[in-house]
């Protein structure tokens, strides 16, 4: 029966209308099968064959066009890419590998300010065949340009999601991080107006006690209590003050330090190194960021479900901590519960946000403060001006754990001056992955382009911050509402037992126009008032009680080091912690 079905089949196509027979199975049959075949029992197998054969050959021509479209794709931005860079002035490329082996990360600004004074505000620099860098230093120019590029180098997108797993909140393309950021923007400045301050009074103990541990051994290095500092005002804010009292607290600050050394250098690679030891022994470190993390949430999601089921205050787990007690840290009010509850996008982490603002906030905190500690412990004049200040806002305080920090002027212009000469980053990079960028000067960045405004020579322009730019001065923040020396008037109001306002007001950083230090536009600093706020709670706090002075003998590496045209940060020093006679 079924070798008279197929004889039958076969017939039918032998006899088939020309329409028939041009179908893909005609075809076949026509050219690949002689009528003998056709009463075989091999011609279902042969059928089969054939029929396999063409369709690998229409998935290999559809995979080659689909990869050449791909290829010509790339080469088309590439030669747009190649076109536009050549429309913008700077040195050519003698090589094919650009220039990227003349320069080093330590000295790229020292290069740029070359440049920049050889042939403009806009200058282009060819790092290699596929990667142009166009660096900005007009004040109008970057602000336009930080305003229209939205996207962050892919690169960025890499380290977060190499360590930490999907994110919605560290993402280059600005249309997927958009509203992630202006929810925790929202949440970040309700803080900052509540009446309990920024940093809370336990948070401030708990610094103050780890600093006082740290000067049982004569001298606190400045980097590490820094560190320190970032770590425990971030980790009050995202987790809760609980998150003090944990007991693997410690644990988590030194593996989050350890991550932020190498994340960036492991996302550096064009393809993920499985092959080398070093990287798993660095996802382990992730890994266990990760777990450290998840614990310490659900111990609070935990304890928080039990006091509202219970109505009474929870029993202390001994594996968290007595801090973990009744506490409204507890309370579904911190920034995990808020990200654990509005996820958007279901494939990402649900905890790869927590441990992203950690990771971030941290490291740029810590450089602030540092500099801030080697400004202070510089300037002995400085402090005791401050400490007027504060002596001032603790009189006009009604409560003991409050202080007025609008009566702190000068305390603030301290930060402002201390993140304009020394920012966390050297440069602002940006990039327009799809479009090209068209300024209102005329020129043309071509989509993929790396945009970099090297930020300390706008910072230090002598137009904008006058002839002493690159040296230390906090009063260029501050303009007198009376006449009067700000020295006599804060010393005045010191001793003589009056309260009396500060003569000067502290000028809004937003009307100096080549002031970057948190960023500008949509990419800014989400969190910048939350910060200068934090810090200046942190300093006022610990300035009240103690003096801060440099160790004996340090003294000669104080000043930042100059290169060419900008400063470099200093290297951690040994710094003194001496109590006020109060």
């Amino acid at each position: 029966m079924i070798d008279r079905s197929i004889m039958d089949s076969c017939a039918s196509w032998s006899s088939s209308s020309p329409s028939s027979s041009e179908t893909l199975l005609g075809l076949l049959l026509r050219s690949k099968l002689s009528p003998r075949s056709c009463g075989s029992g091999e011609y279902a197998h042969e059928l089969l064959r054939e029929c396999a054969a063409r369709e690998l050959n229409a998935f290999l021509w559809i995979s080659l066009i689909a990869v050449t479209a791909y290829l010509v794709g790339k080469v088309v931005r590439l030669a747009r890419l190649w076109i536009g860079g050549s429309r913008i002035p700077g040195p050519p490329s003698s090589s094919f590998y650009g220039h990227c082996k003349l320069i080093s990360r330590g000295n790229l600004v020292d290069v740029l300010s070359i440049l920049h004074e050889k042939y403009g505000a806009v200058v282009k620099l060819w790092l290699g065949p596929t990667q142009l860098l166009v660096s900005m230093k007009d004040e109008g120019l970057v602000k336009e340009m930080l305003s229209k590029a939205e996207d962050k180098l892919p690169i960025v997108g890499r380290t977060f999601q190499l360590a930490f797993g999907r994110s919605s909140l560290f993402m280059p393309c600005f249309d997927k991080v958009q509203k992630r950021r202006e929810l925790l923007e929202a949440e970040l400045n309700k803080r900052l107006h509540e009446k309990a301050g920024v940093v809370s009074t336990k948070v401030v103990d708990s610094i103050m006690e780890k600093m006082r541990l740290l000067m049982a051994k004569g001298s606190v290095d400045s980097n590490v209590l820094s560190q320190h500092m970032a770590f425990t005002v971030l980790g009050a804010t995202v987790f809760g003050e609980a998150f003090l009292g944990w007991s693997e607290v410690t644990a988590y600050e030194e593996l989050l330090m350890s991550i932020s050394k190498d994340a960036y250098f492991w996302a550096s690679y064009n393809v993920t190194p499985f092959w080398r030891r070093e990287f798993w022994r660095y996802q382990g470190m992730c890994t266990k960021l990760k777990y450290l993390t998840q614990k310490f949430v659900q111990l609070c999601e935990k304890n928080y479900e039990r006091c509202c089921h219970l109505d009474e205050k929870p029993k202390i787990d001994p594996t968290v901590g007595s801090s973990l007690a009744w506490s409204p840290a507890l309370m579904p009010d911190n920034l995990v519960s808020k990200e654990l509850n509005s996820q958007f996008n279901p494939s990402e982490e649900p905890f790869a946000n927590i441990m992203g603002v950690m990771f971030h906030g941290c490291l740029t905190t810590a450089s602030l403060i540092g500099d801030i500690f080697l400004r202070l412990a510089s300037n002995q004049e400085l402090q005791d001006q401050i400490y007027s200040e504060i002596v001032t806002a603790r009189r006009l305080s009604q409560k003991e754990d409050y202080l007025h920090l609008d009566e702190m002027v000068l305390l603030f212009a301290t930060i402002y001056e201390s993140a304009r000469l020394l920012p966390a980053s050297p440069l602002l990079q940006r990039c327009s992955l799809n479009a090209d960028l068209h300024l209102k000067s005329g020129t043309t960045i071509p989509a993929g382009a790396v945009i970099v405004v090297p930020v300390q020579l706008v910072q230090m322009e002598g137009l904008s911050w006058k002839s002493d730019s690159s040296e230390f001065n906090p009063h260029r923040f501050l303009s007198r509402a009376e006449k009067g020396s700000l020295s006599a008037q804060l010393s005045g109001a010191a001793e003589d037992g009056v309260s009396k306002k500060s003569s000067n007001v502290l000028d809004d950083r937003r009307n100096h126009a080549a002031y970057l230090p948190f960023g500008y536009g949509t990419r800014a600093c989400v969190g910048q008032k939350f910060v200068i706020h934090g810090l200046a709670t942190l300093f006022a706090s610990m300035l009240e009680h103690y003096k801060v002075r440099l160790k004996q003998g340090c003294e000669g590496d104080l000043k930042p080091a100059h290169s060419k045209r900008a400063l470099e940060r200093l290297p951690s020093l040994e710094i003194v912690f001496v109590k006020r006679n109060i």
